[in-house]
């Protein structure tokens, strides 16, 4: 059972929110400690009070979207066998989670390698995590579908077409998250399948 959230727990998740904003319009680099005072509503004593720099807020940010988007996948794909299905969940969960929250995927996509030591180590450790279950989920299709292609290539594939959908989306005349995720994995599917069953006959 999760611990209930506290007063500093709500307030974290104000400032982040405020901070992706800045890093998003600013840039990691562009953006100052100043500025996410003036962004939060709060002084910047009371600022340095949860972060004790920008770089943790970078961190905290990056770890709060993956961790999240991970913990949801998870849920998810509970009590799901059929591969396919599986597949189009993660496509379903991770086109959700970036149009809901556009800004974060604009700072994540391109502050990805400003982070160092410690911090940039734990991110990484959980964006590997996520890599292994895509991968884990094309093994599983694989063997279910007596396929013959490359998971690496595959999955690395499917993330170019996922991660920048944040460039293109425009809600005025681009479906919503599920429609599009539909046609995706449509698009991805039949790929890897005609693929798969063509590099097993030759």
């Amino acid at each position: 059972m999760p611990a209930p959230e506290t007063r500093y727990d709500r307030r974290l998740a104000e400032i982040l929110v405020h901070a992706t904003e800045v890093f998003c319009k600013k840039g990691y680099e562009g953006a100052s400690m100043r500025d996410l005072s003036r962004e939060s509503g709060m002084s910047l004593a009371g600022l340095y009070y949860y972060f004790e720099s920008k770089e943790r807020l970078l961190y905290l940010i990056q770890k709060h979207t993956f961790a999240t988007i991970v913990q949801r996948l998870k849920t998810r794909l509970d009590g799901i066998s059929d591969g396919e299905q599986r597949v189009r969940i993660f496509i379903l969960n991770h086109l959700e989670y970036f149009l809901a929250n556009q800004a974060a995927m604009k700072v994540l996509s391109h502050e990805a390698e400003v982070l160092k030591n410690g911090f940039a180590s734990e991110v990484a450790a959980i964006k590997r995590e996520y890599y292994r279950i895509c991968v884990g989920l094309l093994e599983d299709l694989k063997r279910e579908r007596g396929l013959h292609f490359s998971t690496r290539i595959a999955v690395l594939s499917l993330f170019g077409m996922m991660n920048w959908i944040y460039t293109w989306h425009n809600p005025r005349v681009d479906a919503e998250a599920e429609s599009i995720a539909g046609e995706m994995g449509d698009i991805f599917l039949r790929g890897v399948m005609a693929s798969g069953k063509t590099r097993k006959e030759r």
